[in-house]
């Protein structure tokens, strides 16, 4: 390649028949379980449905440069991984998989050149791997035992065993690998054999390169800074700026839908695209396959079927058409999104806990796909019973976490709350009262609440992503509704009983090394704290502790000051007692939760 940029599109055969490398300066493999359980989930989706049809992984950034070994004939272009190292990592563990998993002999065949390039020494062909990992000798020796090697990834043993590897890239695709083969194993998805038809031949990449570093790095920038996640929204605001033009409206409708528009934008910033996002999932009811900006032209405006027999696409009526009716829906989800964030909902139940339990949602960060149908709900039902439905939507969004269903499932599960609104309003024949009575009373919050309550009794929860949404929870339960949950901006989660104890400390007197492994990170032993930890005031005895360290820092947290105030000691007893105390309140509190539901008193008390 000259002094030129190069871009275009790349079948998955096609782009593993090429040699990259990930350069030193490159972060580690960071894909876990969610982002390799959504590859998997949506290129089977998008081969039961769109068979016929092209697959759009994402997208690379390549700096190209000819290598060669000890022959000049055997010259070759190799492209520096700017971006995309976790989706070709990814699939190279894949077709590792294919190959051990397949008793199809060309799969596995095809799987072994896609790996790596077998040596021929007459022909002068040097063996070479497809991805090779710059200076990452652990990532290297994962890749040796696990991927090159035919049956490398049926070490199970092997890879449960390096899940807890000290270098977090063999941890992490230690893990994805055998989450990959979980996924095979299970009777409801395509064989591996159709999967890969499928994957090798219609899913493609956008892969833009340049010889030069800078122009490489540069276009990479671009795409993550300024680029194509923003252009989504632009584009969709032209395409229905230019619907209401069409449809001849008043320029003062134009000027006034377009104010709206760029009020919206300019409110949210970078989370307009989510709030779109949103309203797209309002309307199509089922997870995002697509790019926004596709999902709104291919679900939402212009909507066809595949029929597979008839091997045709046959139009759907749209669920919203562009321009007017678009603005319209907008405006009104705007002013709900609006109210429900807005932190002054004391008085749909003239309480704190609507507002409560949307601080306690919004801790979960970018898992967000709550929100939906809350937002429906208000557009179908207003602010009537609000309070009981999102303490039930958020005991089933906790639930369905904390019993680790996979992120698909969570969203499915979700997205059958906004259906059975639906289904609960068009029951009722749109009286209000009657479609809230049928949504609550049904099956649609439910979730194994004996087993959630096992799981956070006998799990180690330190270092868990929700252990500080528990802790959160317990305040908004302990603190009642009558207390707005304010938590500071900087929150960590606190040992009671410290993680390494002074060999001469009264800690150690009260509990034995085998009671402090099995308790230490146990949910009854934490508490939240303001600001930072603290290792030397956290490892002080109890009753120092209390005075110097807690007492100053659990000022806005009701589980925290309860303990301070309840526990004289902290013995192994005193410990026990509170890990009971707070799952029988969980359970108290989520059981209240369904049975007011069922009994239409609006409180969760």
């Amino acid at each position: 390649m000259k002094d030129h940029i190069e871009s275009g599109k790349i079948l998955i055969k096609d782009a593993f028949a090429r040699w990259y490398r990930v350069p030193e300066y490159q972060r580690p493999y960071v894909w876990g379980v969610d982002q390799v359980s959504d590859l998997l989930e949506d290129v089977s989706y998008a081969l039961s449905t769109k068979q016929e049809g092209e697959y759009f992984l994402g997208s690379i950034v390549l700096q190209t440069h000819k290598a060669g070994g000890d022959f000049s004939s055997d010259s070759y272009d190799e492209h520096d991984l700017l971006d995309g190292q976790q989706r070709l990592a990814t699939c190279l563990m894949l077709h590792a998989v294919a190959r051990d998993l397949t008793t199809d002999d060309q799969l596995k065949d095809a799987s072994r050149r896609s790996i790596f390039q077998q040596e021929n020494k007459f022909d002068g062909i040097p063996e070479r791997l497809r991805i090779v990992f710059d200076i990452r000798d652990n990532v290297s020796d994962f890749v040796d035992k696990f991927l090159k090697k035919d049956g490398g990834t049926n070490d199970e043993d092997g890879l449960v065993s390096l899940q807890k590897s000290p270098d977090p890239s063999v941890q992490n695709m230690a893990t994805a690998v055998l989450e990959m083969r979980k996924y095979f194993a299970r009777a409801d998805v395509p064989s591996i054999e159709d999967f890969f038809k499928f994957f090798r031949n219609k899913v493609l990449l956008i892969y833009v390169a340049s010889s030069q570093l800078e122009d490489a790095f540069r276009l990479f920038l671009v795409l993550n800074d300024r680029g194509m996640k923003l252009r989504n929204s632009d584009i969709l605001k032209t395409l229905n700026l230019r619907a209401l033009k069409e449809a001849k409206a008043p320029e003062h409708s134009q000027r006034q839908a377009a104010q709206m528009w760029e009020e919206m934008e300019g409110s949210l910033g970078d989370d307009f695209d989510t709030f779109l996002a949103h309203l797209r999932t309002v309307l199509v009811k089922e997870k995002a396959r697509l790019s926004l900006l596709q999902e709104f032209e291919q679900n939402i405006y212009e909507r066809r079927e595949f029929l597979k027999d008839k091997k045709e696409y046959k139009q759907l009526p749209p669920l919203l058409h562009p321009g007017r009716e678009t603005f319209d829906f907008m405006k009104r989800h705007w002013s709900n999104y609006q109210q429900i964030f807005s932190g002054a909902n004391h008085h749909v139940a003239g309480t704190w806990e609507f507002d409560n339990l949307i601080t306690l949602l919004a801790d979960t960060g970018l898992a967000d796909f709550w929100v939906p149908p809350l937002l429906h709900y208000r557009d179908v039902f207003g602010e009537e019973r609000i309070t009981d439905f999102l303490a039930l939507l958020e005991n089933k969004f906790c639930g369905d976490w904390i019993l680790r269903e996979t992120p698909t499932t969570r969203i499915e599960n979700m997205n059958a709350v906004i259906k059975k609104t639906d289904e609960a309003h068009r029951r009722a024949n749109s009286k209000h009262a009657e479609g809230i009575e049928l949504l609550l009373q049904s099956g649609v919050f439910a979730f194994d609440i004996t087993k959630f309550v096992h799981y956070l009794d006998v799990e180690l929860m330190y270092g868990r992503r929700f252990a500080r949404y528990i802790l959160y929870k317990l305040d908004m339960i302990y603190g009642g509704k009558g207390n707005r949950l304010q938590p500071p901006r900087e929150v960590s989660v606190e040992h009671i009983l410290p993680q390494n104890p002074a060999d001469e400390s009264q800690w150690c007197k009260d509990f034995s090394a085998e009671a402090r492994e099995i308790w230490t990170d146990r949910l009854g032993n934490l508490v939240l704290i303001s600001g930072r930890k603290n290792s030397a005031q956290g490892r002080e005895d109890y009753a120092s502790k209390k005075i110097n360290y807690f007492k100053k820092n659990i000022e806005t947290f009701p589980n925290s000051l309860r303990v301070l105030n309840t526990y004289t000691a902290w013995a192994a007893k005193d410990l026990q007692a509170n890990h009971t105390g707070v799952l029988d309140n969980l359970r108290a509190y989520i059981e209240t939760c369904h049975h007011n539901a069922t009994v239409l008193t609006p409180t969760c008390g």
